[in-house]
């Protein structure tokens, strides 16, 4: 692709392309809302499309998009600093810290391979064991790193080793089978987990920021797991069984068999740690420590000088701050469109669609749900709960569903992934493992009409079982 002349890191002329067109969208946008809204709307509309369609495509770095967000939103007047850079003050960030400070450590100690290796051990020598056995390793590694990305960089290059000692060639079914396991696994089951990938933490942040609602560990985690977690799960299995057959594996000779040495006492320490925090994380309701002073305080653990938990040069070098202005950013924007009146705008013509009836709540929370869906292909999954939650109480009025449930909607919503392209973490999953990128969107279609089709109306008889509707 043709770059502009310069060094070597000059951006390539598509980007910036894209950049452009979105800057001219977002000024077209601002022209023809300033005709028939307040000012205040205007800008805001304007700066969500800006900042919503930069973080959508990734033409440029996360970080740059959001701190020119936040200049522009200053200059322009948009909002109070207090609502623009409330993303700073909500324990979603700290949540997200913390986490990125516990992955530093796991990288650093070996843990993290060395958990991988010991369970990839137990995946025994039939196809569809060796499938199930990973995506369970992928769902068991959201309870303890709390990165999407960080699970895929870890767990991909250890399932490409175990496919090359099992036979499965390059672009063979059964390679292509084992890596989706991985990369699906380590994503798509861990969003019924509080913690684990980045629009439940948008969620919870903007929630508490603008509703002080903030849904415990506990309380998410029974809510979504046994649906979206345990039988999304299966459903995932069965499809790559199905989408991507293959014969057994040849058998692993004695010495090529994967072995874990002894823990080391560090490995020990931070293991400790691991499970101290998970605990205190499920139990949440009982002693009331929101989970991000509990990731707040493992990573101030792990960051003390001389424990050996990370590096000297983990808070400088190892913890990547674009992932946390990021968040500031889309949890900002949250609060400046329920600011300025343009959520309940969005809500009056949604109604008018929707057809919304307090006597109809499993097709309340389906429209809700198919919404977070259409609105996360067109924004990515990150975009869902900025754009939704700040419009959570105009339609918890509309439907007459508790509050509550109108947020937690979402989740069954951006867990529907219909194309990779919505979720990083699944494009980032099949470059490392150089997986055919229409094979993941073969899996993704099947897994969306099985989602849309089975998994919903189970998890919305679930939320009645449990009292949400």
């Amino acid at each position: 692709m043709p770059q502009l002349p310069g060094s070597a890191d000059t951006l390539p002329l598509r980007p910036i392309y894209t950049s452009i067109g979105i800057a001219l969208a977002a000024l077209l946008t601002w022209l023809i809302c300033r005709q028939y809204l307040p000012h205040e709307m205007a800008l805001v509309g304007a700066l969500g499309v800006f900042g919503i369609g930069l973080w959508a495509t990734g033409a440029l770095p996360e970080y740059w998009t959001t701190l020119a967000f936040f200049l522009l939103a200053m200059l322009l007047q948009a909002a109070p600093a207090a609502v623009v850079f409330s993303g700073f003050q909500s324990t979603t960030f700290w949540l997200i810290f913390g986490g990125l400070v516990i992955g530093a450590a796991i990288r650093h100690t070996g843990l993290g391979q060395r958990i991988a290796l010991l369970l990839a051990r137990g995946l025994g020598n039939r196809y569809p064991g060796i499938i199930a056995g990973i995506v369970l390793v992928g769902l068991l590694l959201g309870f303890v790193m709390p990165s999407s990305m960080g699970r895929a960089v870890l767990l991909i290059p250890i399932i490409m080793a175990l496919a090359d000692r099992m036979g499965y060639v390059e672009r063979s079914k059964g390679r292509i089978g084992m890596l989706l396991a991985a990369g699906f696994g380590v994503h798509v089951p861990t969003f019924s987990i509080l913690p684990s990938n980045i629009p439940n933490t948008i969620l919870a942040g903007t929630a508490e920021t603008l509703y002080r609602y903030t849904p415990t560990y506990g309380d998410y985690l029974l809510l979504h797991f046994p649906v979206l977690g345990l039988l999304k799960s299966v459903t995932l299995v069965l499809l790559i069984l199905w989408l991507f057959p293959d014969r057994d594996p040849k058998p692993l000779a004695a010495g090529d068999e994967p072995k874990a040495e002894p823990m080391s006492p560090v490995q020990r320490r931070l293991t400790l740690l691991l499970i101290l925090s998970l605990g205190l994380w499920v139990t949440d309701a009982f002693h009331h420590i929101s989970p991000a002073w509990v990731s707040l305080g493992a990573a101030v653990i792990c960051l003390f000088p001389g424990s050996g938990l990370t590096s000297k040069q983990a808070f400088n070098q190892e913890i990547g701050y674009g992932s946390l202005f990021f968040i500031a950013g889309v949890m900002g924007l949250g609060a400046m469109i329920a600011g300025s009146g343009l959520g309940p705008l969005l809500v009056r013509e949604f109604e008018a669609v929707a057809h919304f009836s307090p006597d109809t709540p499993f097709w309340n929370v389906s429209m809700l749900a198919a919404v977070a869906s259409a609105i996360a292909v067109a924004t990515t999954l990150a975009g869902v709960p900025t754009i939704m939650t700040p419009l959570a109480e105009e339609l918890s009025r509309a439907t007459g569903l508790p509050l509550a449930s109108v947020l937690m909607s979402q989740v069954i919503g951006f867990s529907n992934i219909l194309v990779p392209y919505q979720s990083p973490p699944l494009l980032l999953a099949a470059q490392l493992g150089r997986v055919p990128l229409a094979a993941a969107t073969r899996l993704c279609l099947a897994l969306f009409v099985a989602s849309t089709l089975i998994l919903t109306p189970l998890d919305l008889l679930w939320w009645r079982l449990l009292g949400w509707l």
